[in-house]
C-alpha cells in the first residue's frame, strides 16, 4: 500500500479504531490509510468499515462520560477488531506485516471517573 506520509508503499499496517477514520494505518509512520486502496475484497473492506463507525460508542460523547456498559462494549469491539485482523492477515498473506492495536479508551475514562 502506498503511504502518503511518507511517500512510498509500505508492507508494516495496523488495524486501529479511532473516531472519523479508515482503520487501516501505517504501522511506520503512523498514517491513516484509505481503505479503498487496500488490496482485499469488498465484503473484508464492508466489515472493517462497519468495526470502524462503532468505535467509541462506549463513550458518551455530550455528557463526555463512559456508558455503564461501556467497559464491556469496548471489550467486544476489540474481541472484533482482532477477529478483523485475522481476516486481513489471510487476504494479505505473506506481502504485509498486521498488528492490531486494541482501544484503551474505556478504561482511561473509567480512571477519570474513579479519581
Amino acid at each position: 500500500m502506498y503511504c502518503n506520509y511518507e511517500g512510498k508503499l509500505t508492507n508494516a499496517l495496523k488495524v486501529e479504531g479511532d473516531v472519523g477514520a479508515d482503520p487501516i494505518w501505517c504501522n511506520q509512520c503512523g498514517g491513516n490509510l484509505d481503505l479503498e486502496d487496500t488490496p482485499i475484497t469488498k465484503s473484508l473492506k464492508s466489515e472493517l468499515l462497519e468495526w470502524a463507525t462503532q468505535y467509541g460508542l462506549w463513550i458518551d460523547w455530550d455528557q463526555d462520560t463512559l456508558l455503564s456498559n461501556g467497559i464491556e462494549m469496548e471489550r467486544k469491539h476489540n474481541e472484533q477488531g482482532a477477529i478483523l485482523t485475522e481476516k486481513l492477515l489471510k487476504e494479505l498473506a505473506a506481502n504485509y506485516k498486521i498488528l492490531f492495536i486494541p482501544s484503551r479508551m474505556a478504561s482511561i475514562y473509567g480512571k477519570i471517573v474513579k479519581d
